[in-house]
């Protein structure tokens, strides 16, 4: 089997805000053959991303490619001119991005965008290029193929929206796909469906792919090989078995710990006190105009009630879309409910957030999933961690100074990052930023909402293993929403299922490895695990379990 891909010595220069060029890939090669799928492996800023752009001939802004060579079916990338290298894009190399979301125009309808590619390239007739389309999205799993086109964006959900991005990658029939990181984003039940299509399409049509991810269980599934990065360098290469079971390298022996979940029990181990901390009762809430019933006409949170122990962790778990976050706005008061108690402290309190205290603020803080928009990109680390502390507490400029080197310790960071930007940070740092701002109020609750979601394992594992310090240190609770099962089951002492905005089973540590509801029992059953024969011998149907819970 010849090789596809030959990439010798690539190096890649980025240049600092200073003007200093600094090496990001450090003389990468490796080899894709035709119709193998190798997956590029490691934590963020091991150099993944960069390395599969260079499969186009494009790097990011502020980089270039500065040695080796990059051949792509005989060509290489580095010595075409712009022009050639736009003949190759979406004809014999094509793209699925992280964020299909970001990828698509919102004002244009999905089916005129699946087949752009085509009418740039003049590859076929339009009605040609549709009856093409449809046929992608047959063989992805879409639903309604016939007409899935004329919808726009907004109108399909993040699974499809992804598959869809990789119907508009397959329609110029490319003989390389690079998939950047496809499935983050997604929750387990959803991820399963677009790895089948991804691997079903790219195996019968025989094309090559180069799969960008940091989860080794996703990578699994559906690479041949995989190609470990560590600071933009090779640690280790093999066939999928080698690496999975044999790895030789360091790093890549740690990759693999910092998948399998940590025992559960190590937090919350305090007898749960008389009064819990936060009761919630019967809680409605969602979006749009109030009905004559004085409920809203669309209800995300149905009829939800729960509890929080002093000291102890409640995980909510579930597919995108089942009310997870908008329970958490609710209890935090940004988005009030229509009906139901919230309890806090033993005070109800009120479902406002403008109407509480700024104690009963102070005391409930909300951490969101991605730290990039929720913090101020124009501040530095030290602005935004004072302003909580002026807010809150009052604090002068002395004591502030002394509080945000406490806070920076707190969160493992060092303490001469607090005159940069988030923009200068890591995604684990900005994510550590983040707690830190919540933890400047001193609160008894932090609401975390999919906070790990968008780091890579190893970073991930690090911050679940800071939060469950600081509890130890600060007495504090925990309400974490994930659709990482394996985050929930390391942090939390009891995991609400929920599913269409309702509660559909509530889980302790007795009951976890045997969940009773049918849904509850999907959700376990679709995470991943490091066997690659995993998701061929699954035999579920997501949609029949779905349907079972409409009705």
């Amino acid at each position: 089997m010849s090789n596809f891909i030959e990439i010798r010595d690539l190096k890649v220069e980025a240049t600092t805000d200073s003007g200093r060029r600094v090496e990001i890939i450090k003389g990468v090669s490796l080899d894709v053959a035709e119709g193998e799928i190798v997956a590029l492996i490691g934590e963020s800023g091991s150099g993944k991303t960069t390395i599969a752009l260079t499969l186009m001939g494009h790097t990011r802004a502020g980089c270039r490619i500065s040695g080796g060579s990059v051949s792509v079916g005989g060509k290489d990338m580095v010595t075409l001119s712009e022009k050639q290298r736009a003949k190759v894009r979406g004809t014999e190399v094509a793209y699925v991005p992280q964020s299909a979301a970001a990828a698509f125009n919102p004002a244009t309808s999905i089916m005129d965008q699946v087949i752009e590619v085509t009418r740039i390239h003049q590859l076929m007739s339009p009605d040609q290029a549709r009856a093409r389309a449809v046929e992608l999205f047959r063989a992805l799993s879409l639903p309604d193929p016939e007409t899935i086109g004329s919808r726009y964006p907004h109108q399909v959900s993040g699974g499809q929206l992804q598959r869809l991005a990789a119907a508009m990658a397959l329609i110029g029939d490319p003989t390389l796909v690079i998939f950047d990181e496809p499935t983050t984003a997604l929750d387990v039940t959803t991820q399963i469906e677009v790895l089948r299509a991804f691997k079903s399409v790219m195996k019968k049509g025989g094309i090559s792919g180069v799969y960008v991810s940091h989860d080794l269980a996703v990578v699994a599934q559906i690479a041949d090989r995989i190609v470990v990065l560590k600071g933009g360098e090779t640690q280790e290469a093999g066939t999928t078995d080698e690496i999975l079971n044999n790895a030789k390298h360091p790093y890549t022996r740690e990759l693999l710990a910092a998948f399998e979940p940590k025992p559960r029990g190590a937090v919350g181990s305090a007898e749960p006190a008389t009064a819990p901390l936060l009761r919630i009762e019967d809680l409605v809430a969602g979006y749009g105009q109030r009905q004559a019933d004085g409920l809203p006409l669309v209800r995300a949170v149905e009829h939800v009630s729960l509890k929080v122990e002093k000291g102890r962790n409640l995980g909510i778990i579930g597919e995108s879309g089942c009310g997870k976050s908008t329970l958490a706005r609710t209890i935090a008061g940004i988005l009030p409910a229509a009906v139901g108690k919230i309890v806090f402290d033993g005070t109800e309190l009120r479902r406002n957030a403008r109407e509480r205290s700024r104690d009963q603020l102070r005391e409930m803080q909300i951490v969101f999933q991605y730290a990039d928009t929720a913090l101020n990109p124009a501040k530095s680390v030290e602005d935004i961690l004072a302003r909580p502390l002026v807010f809150y507490h009052g604090m002068d400029r002395k004591a502030r100074n002394a509080r945000i080197d406490q806070l920076l310790d707190m969160v493992r960071l060092p303490r001469n990052l607090r005159h940069r930007r988030p923009g200068e940070l890591s995604g684990g740092q900005k994510q550590r930023v983040n707690f830190a701002r919540a933890l400047a109020a001193d609160p008894k609750l932090i609401l975390c909402d999919e906070i790990t979601s968008a780091l890579d394992t190893v970073v991930a594992a690090a911050v679940i293993d800071l939060l469950k310090e600081l509890q130890r240190e600060l007495g504090l609770s925990y309400i974490f929403i994930s659709h990482d099962l394996s985050v929930v089951e390391a942090i939390c002492d009891e995991i609400v299922v929920m599913y269409g905005g309702r509660k559909v089973e509530e889980i302790t540590s007795s009951t976890v490895k045997a969940p009773q509801h049918p849904y509850s029992q999907l959700l376990f059953s679709s995470v991943p695990t490091l066997d690659p024969a995993w998701l061929d011998g699954l035999q579920q149907d997501p949609e029949l379990v779905r349907a079972y819970c409409r009705h």
